[in-house]
């Protein structure tokens, strides 16, 4: 008997199963104890001649990966997705035909107008979206706005951020999430604060903006630092990423989270209570979070 034979009434659906992350998705949801229905890959890719859960190393499922999100999700309440923007809304768009009712989205790289689309679909689905699923983050971005309150324009900030050589967006999406919550610590939006890269002989710092510098090396699964420093002290706020489940297991507690509730656009700060959330509905909407 597969697991779909047997599912519980709240079960998973997972994006890009034969991949790094979504193998990781699929073994700690479930460790996790949560039934998984389905699973999804690109065209071309595969394998698709393997179980989705012999790929994530636990049991056999009786599922293999297809392209199709709407077949992947048909018995499933919650999809995950931490694939391409592109490939995340083509599957928001296949999932209105689907029973699914949360979605919880790690993927990052949106432009402003996909932003907006992600905005249109919270009108149909519950949508757990963040640029980052762990929970040191999510308490560093707290951090990251209190700090940039307290401090005050006098201080520069300037965020930092390492991944490994095969990431293709930058800045991350963690670094504008912090960016996000150091302007809103400035009672203003990033679009309004954030430095151009230093590169050329007019590059001289502005005062009261946000600074971004990207590394890309090696296997590095994450770094990210928030500096503020004034003319006599520097203060530095830092997280580092040592497995890369912890992103898998907090989209798993987004799921958990999620499934019920009514449709709209939370973050993590919701699911962790550090927003507040009531079960009523979203709590204020993020800047530009992702």
């Amino acid at each position: 008997m597969t697991d779909t034979e047997n599912q519980s009434d709240f079960s998973v659906a997972i994006a890009g199963v034969a991949g790094r992350m979504g193998r990781q998705l699929v073994a700690s949801a479930l460790d996790a104890g949560l039934s998984v229905a389905g699973g999804t890959e690109a065209p071309g890719k595969g394998p698709f001649d393997r179980d989705i859960g012999e790929l994530a190393g636990r049991r056999i499922l009786g599922i293999r990966p297809v392209t199709d999100p709407v077949a992947a999700a048909a018995d499933a309440s919650v999809w995950i997705d931490f694939t391409r923007p592109e490939a995340t809304l083509a599957a928001l768009d296949a999932l209105k035909h689907t029973r699914v009712s949360g979605v919880v989205i790690g993927t990052t790289g949106f432009s402003a107008a996909q932003e907006r689309e992600i905005d249109r679909a919270a009108a149909q689905f519950a949508i757990v979206k963040a640029g980052n699923f762990s929970l040191g983050i999510n308490l560093l971005q707290a951090l990251t706005r209190i700090a940039a309150g307290r401090l005050g324009e006098g201080w520069d900030i300037e965020i930092l951020e390492t991944h490994h050589r095969r990431k293709v967006d930058a800045p991350s999406g963690t670094a504008l999430m912090l960016g996000d919550a150091a302007a809103e610590g400035r009672g203003s939006v990033l679009d309004d604060l954030r430095s151009p890269p230093y590169d050329g002989p007019d590059s001289e710092r502005q005062a009261g903006q946000i600074g971004f510098s990207v590394r890309r090396m090696g296997d590095v699964i994450g770094e990210h630092s928030v500096s503020f420093g004034s003319d006599m002290e520097i203060l530095t706020l830092t997280h580092t990423a040592l497995d890369r489940q912890v992103f898998a297991h907090g989209a798993v507690q987004a799921a958990n989270w999620v499934k019920g509730r009514k449709p709209g656009l939370y973050g993590m700060d919701d699911v962790l209570g550090l927003a507040g959330a009531s079960e009523a509905g979203p709590a204020e909407q993020r800047l530009n979070q992702g």
